[in-house]
């Protein structure tokens, strides 16, 4: 009969039996080829042979669509140099003793895991859901691993809630390294100032000081924990989207106000013509269709304010896509403040407020133009493992999840 063979790519061991059982499985059994062990009392070299431990069982890479499993009866060793010459039990190099798997085989689930759930590789492998996490836990760190950097360059804060429609928001931590990669520092329980300080004052003093950059939105708690954990010397930079976000709010605000107001004066066909301006009033200017420009128009006639609004709110959006420095940008946007102030608009005055009070933070963008774009992106992958996974809850098993889904192929692959 014509043979080929499979390797097994499990160090010092030989195979002794080869059983193909009836429920479709493989059991390999193997002995040990190595002599000796490490003492778990004094940690000495130990050759004094003491027999075998039980007979274990592990989980192997399936071999021809068939579930394989590893038989070994460990090498025990008693050691000459202890009181009482207490036995310990060798231990190779490719199985964990809390685990009843090979470590190929746990690395293997690992990567099916990738863009993938628990649930899913629980069914396709065979194995319990609580066996799949049990994985997960002794193979991915639920904090991050510091001794992975040499620097930090870029940190971005955002929020994201865990629970749609509940305001049970977690911080999530990302840097941007000076290779351009991107890397999730953490997943925080909430977002109040203590706990991002907390984490902040938890990286290694060499790495804070590599940080030059932090971009976040201009929620005060983050704001205030960076400066008082990083510095002066650190450039806080007020995200532009986020900026961006808060005087739209304004012109959203009189667009449904004078919308209402038109909506009871005008006749009803005469108002079914602004059908859509919504979307047209979020455009800008320069990407409207001539169609949209004559119903802008139209709207614009009957509300002449929200004309003034959508005006002003473009003319600080091309403010922002000019190449100006930090202090052409505060010139400009102090001039913009004026222009409202003298149009009697009321609109902008929770984004004025803010203007005043993060000058800085917001100025700061124009400096090298960073912004939480490469923290956005990861929310986006965020978002959708949190669809996929139906939620979850706990930030530690969070963590273990994005780093598997973002770093899976990479870490497991090979």
């Amino acid at each position: 009969m014509d043979r080929f063979e499979i390797p097994l790519d499990l160090e010092d061991v030989k195979i002794e039996h080869v059983e193909f059982a009836q429920n479709n499985e493989i059991i390999i059994k193997v002995t040990s080829t190595l002599e000796g062990a490490v003492c778990h009392c004094c940690g000495k070299e130990i050759n004094d042979s003491y027999g075998y431990g039980r007979e274990i069982i592990l989980r192997h890479l399936s071999i021809l669509g068939k579930p394989t499993y590893i038989l070994i009866k460990p090498k025990r060793y008693r050691c000459p140099y202890c009181q009482n010459h207490p036995t310990t039990t060798q231990q190779l190099a490719w199985y964990d003793p809390r685990s009843p798997h090979t470590k190929a085989y746990e690395t293997h689930v690992l990567l099916n895991l990738v863009n993938s759930t628990v649930s899913d590789v629980s069914i396709k492998e065979g194995l319990g859901y609580e066996a799949v996490m049990g994985i997960i836990d002794r193979q991915v760190s639920q904090e991050v691993d510091w001794n992975e950097f040499q620097e930090l360059e870029i940190v971005g804060l955002d929020e994201i809630a865990l629970k749609k429609g509940h305001k049970d928001y977690v911080t999530v931590v990302t840097a941007r390294l000076a290779d351009g990669t991107k890397r999730v520092l953490a997943v925080l329980k909430d977002r109040q100032k203590a706990t991002v300080k907390a984490f902040f004052l938890s990286i290694p003093k060499h790495l804070r000081k590599t940080i030059r950059v932090v971009c976040t939105d201009l929620y005060e708690g983050y704001v205030n924990a960076a400066k008082e954990v990083l510095g002066r010397k650190v450039r806080l930079v007020a995200d532009r989207f986020h900026v961006a976000k808060l005087y739209r709010k304004g012109l959203e605000a009189m667009r449904k106000k004078e919308l209402k107001r038109l909506k009871e004066e005008l006749p009803p066909e005469t108002y079914k013509e602004l059908k859509g301006v919504m979307w047209m009033l979020r455009k800008k200017p320069s990407e409207l269709e001539s169609e949209e420009l004559e119903t802008l128009k139209k709207l614009f006639k009957w509300a002449p304010r929200l004309g003034a609004a959508y005006v002003l709110c473009y003319t600080l959006t091309g403010i922002f896509e000019q190449p100006l420095t930090k202090e052409e940008a505060r010139y400009q946007l102090r001039a913009w403040k004026e222009l409202v102030k003298k149009s009697g608009l009321d609109c902008f005055d929770s984004f004025l407020k803010t203007l005043d009070e993060r000058m800085e933070e917001i100025t700061n963008y124009f400096v090298d133009r960073h912004s939480s774009g490469f923290v956005e992106g990861l929310n986006n992958k965020i978002k959708v493992i949190k669809r996929r996974c139906y939620g979850i809850l706990n930030v530690g098993h969070f963590f273990q999840r994005l780093f598997i889904d973002l770093r899976g192929y990479e870490e497991f692959a090979c």
